[in-house]
């Protein structure tokens, strides 16, 4: 079994990927398991500059193979906002919540057929001796003006998919992975991290 530390202290997305990779073989951990409290500053213009930066700094630093992502939401009525600050961009301490009530505040005047937007992700694995790959993907859908759904974390309970009737937060993990910008980056991943295992 090869150890793969999931470079994340969010447990939401640590578990996620825990089941997109429950049947390769690997020891699925992740930074607070492995007590690794350095934190890597999210400083590059896209997600695929942050991914990468987050997988090659955390693999040198546990000495892992390193599964990294940066994900986030483009709103289009706000020309791609929050983008790669889709986390930050309420603070240090605020929590999903906060992060919604604010989006929301945003979209306020925008008409239901104006709310398109785009959940983005990329994954970046990396070895500790600085070898990267990475694959990204996308999921469209619509901003609802109210929280639907109690499942999932972060915007997920505002980002409906009209194919399927309901938001990220209405699924079961199932359904979310098969549809998922994270779950498609993650099958594509996979399919990479292969060659290494």
């Amino acid at each position: 079994m090869t150890k793969l530390l999931i470079a994340t202290r969010n447990p939401g997305k640590a578990r996620e990927y825990e089941e997109l990779l429950a049947d390769l073989p690997l020891d699925v951990t992740w930074l607070d398991a492995e007590g690794i409290e350095e934190e890597v500053e999210e400083t590059g213009a896209t997600f695929e500059e942050n991914a990468i930066l987050k997988a090659t700094t955390y693999a040198r630093l546990s000495g892992l193979l390193t599964w990294a992502d940066d994900s986030g939401l483009a709103v289009d009525a706000l020309q791609g906002w929050p983008g790669v600050a889709s986390a930050r961009h309420a603070g240090p301490n605020a929590t999903d919540e906060d992060r919604i009530d604010i989006l929301l505040a945003r979209l306020q005047n925008v008409p239901p057929d104006e709310r398109g937007a785009a959940f983005h992700c990329v994954v970046a694995i990396a070895t500790p001796d600085g070898e990267v790959m990475t694959a990204q993907a996308a999921t469209r859908g619509v901003i609802l003006d109210a929280p639907r759904g109690a499942g999932g974390f972060g915007y997920d309970p505002v980002f409906y998919v009209p194919e399927l009737g309901r938001t990220y937060a209405e699924m079961t993990s199932e359904e979310k992975h098969a549809i998922s910008h994270r779950g498609k980056a993650a099958r594509r991943a996979r399919r990479l991290l292969a060659q290494w295992l």
